[in-house]
């Protein structure tokens, strides 16, 4: 399995990259979100990858974060997602969106991305829930009084941000919010910043 690849980067035509590593050109198909924050093409590039081998082909994905890579994997685990699908939920809801969307169970956000429709919202929604709500939810137990701008920090890193962005949207959080709040007021800076 190839797990991650460094290289120059080539070529630009989304949803796929060109990534030239020791002489070999990987093609390597990348969300949206991974795509806009791409370098300029002969720039240097790493990115974190998930192979998929089916009959007829050998696929690459590529994701700047872990938590990009994390989201399509627990995507491709669902029956009747694939490869395709799970990219374009990526390409059209952050991993953050997603997350919230999973705790939140809101259908109509899942639907908004082209080829998911109702049903197939729904199933996300219901197979995710245990799975990638748990991991955005283990810092908001509800008799824990942990600090709340630790958790939030700690929660933005996991989903990608830098520290020096995830520390800006805590500073800028007024007192006396829960975790999850802090985290969705947070990511509301983040996307508007």
């Amino acid at each position: 399995m190839i797990g991650r690849l460094a290289g120059v980067l080539l070529e630009k035509a989304p949803p796929q990259i060109l990534v030239e590593a020791h002489g070999v050109g990987y093609e390597v198909e990348v969300p949206m979100s991974t795509f806009y924050n791409l370098p300029a093409t002969g720039e240097r590039v790493v990115l974190l990858t998930h192979l998929v081998v089916r009959e007829d082909a050998h696929l690459l994905y590529g994701f700047a974060s872990e938590g990009e890579r994390r989201a399509f994997r627990q995507l491709l685990r669902i029956s009747g997602i694939g490869a395709r699908t799970a990219l374009a939920l990526l390409s059209g809801l952050s991993v953050a969106e997603l997350a919230d969307a999973v705790m939140m169970q809101e259908p109509g956000r899942l639907t908004r991305v082209p080829g998911i429709g109702k049903k197939t919202a729904e199933r996300l929604l219901l197979e995710l829930r245990d799975k990638m709500g748990a991991e955005l939810a283990g810092g908001m137990a509800v008799n824990r009084p942990a600090p709340v701008a630790s958790d939030v920090t700690n929660a933005l890193l996991a989903l990608g941000y830098n520290e020096k962005e995830a520390a800006a949207a805590v500073k800028a959080l007024p007192e006396g919010l829960s975790v999850a709040e802090g985290i969705r007021q947070a990511l509301k800076a983040l996307a508007r910043g």
